[in-house]
């Protein structure tokens, strides 16, 4: 037990640290969401006055989607970095070693996390700064974080997933659409109690994008809503173990290929 956390520290402080050291992968992630939620905010902010909207400011509204955006786009990013150390022989030769394939994934994946608690801690601080009040409080907050971390770790491994079913860089960069396309057809942009029966409605409710927004958007503004949370935890941890396990069987797989 010892040796493996000792591996996983190494190959988690790597993968941080790469993360930390390139901006040009690090503010791009940091941004987007933002730039998002201000171009939302400013076209839909008369939804406040909507009958049954469920809070009084927009901007309080949308903000849960920058956290799950941002963990989106951090999972490309996992992905693109996996799809590197392929490319350039890295993972070939730490295949070769004793280190169990579920902590090579972890490792792999902790810079991801790194970035989404990075992002995470930005956008609450932001919030605060606009004048938001978390309605669950600073726990709320604490929440949040731990959240975050769980939606980084099932994105970043389906990231990592592509990565190596695809062996490129390129192709996993190119799912980057992906995420805004998640977060169109879900809750992101209006609640699903306010929209009209029909086949978007059907589709937000299939997304399990809507649910993680719901979770993160009930602690900012309707405070401890254990359903949504509930079904928030269930979505992120559901899809974590899935891909997680995908992408060690993958990696297994193609050890024995190699």
């Amino acid at each position: 037990m010892r040796r493996s956390l000792i591996q996983l520290r190494w190959l988690a402080r790597r993968s941080a640290l790469r993360t930390l050291r390139r901006p040009a992968a690090f503010y791009p992630s940091l941004l987007f969401p933002l730039v998002l939620l201000v171009i939302t905010t400013g076209g839909l902010h008369l939804s406040e006055h909507v009958p049954g909207f469920p809070a009084t400011s927009y901007f309080a509204f949308a903000l849960a989607g920058a956290f799950v955006q941002g963990a989106l786009v951090g999972g490309v990013n996992a992905g693109v970095d996996l799809a590197t150390d392929m490319q350039t022989g890295f993972l070939n030769r730490l295949s070769l070693t004793p280190t169990p394939r579920r902590l090579v994934i972890l490792g792999e994946l902790a810079g991801a996390v790194v970035l989404a608690l990075s992002q995470a801690a930005l956008y609450l601080i932001i919030a605060v700064a606009s004048g938001v009040r978390l309605a669950s409080g600073p726990g709320g907050a604490a929440v949040v974080l731990a959240l975050t971390v769980l939606m980084s770790l099932a994105f970043s491994s389906f990231g990592a997933f592509l990565a190596l079913r695809t062996r490129s860089s390129e192709a996993v960069l190119g799912t980057f659409p992906l995420t805004f396309v998640l977060l169109l057809f879900s809750s992101f942009f209006m609640p699903r109690a306010l929209m009209h029966r029909g086949w978007f409605a059907t589709v937000a409710a299939w997304n399990p994008v809507s649910y993680l927004i719901e979770a993160v958007r009930g602690l900012v503004i309707t405070g401890w809503d254990t359903g949504a949370l509930a079904r928030g935890f269930a979505v992120a941890g559901g899809l974590a173990g899935l891909a997680v396990a995908l992408t060690a069987l993958t990696l297994r797989t193609r050890s024995v290929a190699a």
